[in-house]
């Protein structure tokens, strides 16, 4: 397992998909749990909702990564997830679909429900638990792709939540340093 965060207006005990909406409402990502390598980025998401007036980060335990259990933006699938997509598609992927995660889930969307819409993000994100891949990932800094990822982690009961602070945000929805406080729920 490997730590995380994630950056939410909401307390709660363990993370449920049924409310994956309710931050920013959208899926640009892939549907999953959303977390980043950055504390502080988690803080920022933290105030996506402008109705929020209290803040939470989210230090959690994610699932390990490695070269088969993952697909990445603008990288090229795994040959092994390929192989076992194509398994249980019963037909070939186009390779123009197999050059970037981000075009494989897209594929992936549309072929399974015709559209690329939240349906199609599920139907993707289920199709994908099943062949065994565990999030989708993509860089914190598109420009420096050293500093760190964010993650879709795509079944929830895979995110395991090891402490929540609740933090204070300035104007432009960034961490106020040193107000970390420990909740207890």
């Amino acid at each position: 397992m490997q730590t995380f965060y994630h950056g939410t207006s909401v307390l709660f005990p363990k993370f449920d998909l049924s409310h994956a909406l309710e931050g920013d409402g959208k899926v640009k990502f892939g549907y999953g749990v959303y977390v980043t390598s950055h504390y502080r980025s988690a803080a920022h998401y933290a105030g996506a909702n402008p109705e929020a007036t209290q803040y939470y980060v989210y230090t959690v335990e994610v699932p390990d990564k490695r070269e088969d259990n993952y697909i990445a933006f603008k990288e090229p699938v795994n040959p092994a997830i390929v192989q076992r997509a194509e398994k249980k598609l019963g037909e070939p992927i186009p390779e123009k679909f197999t050059k970037d995660g981000k075009d494989f889930r897209k594929f992936l969307a549309k072929k399974l429900t015709g559209k690329v819409d939240l349906q199609g993000e599920k139907a993707a994100s289920a199709f994908l638990l099943d062949v065994g891949v565990d999030f989708i990932e993509w860089p914190y800094n598109w420009k420096n792709p050293s500093m760190g990822t964010n993650r879709a982690i795509l079944d929830d009961s895979k995110v395991v939540i090891k402490g929540i602070d609740q933090v204070l945000l300035d104007e432009k929805k960034q961490l106020i340093d040193g107000t970390q406080s420990p909740v207890t729920l």
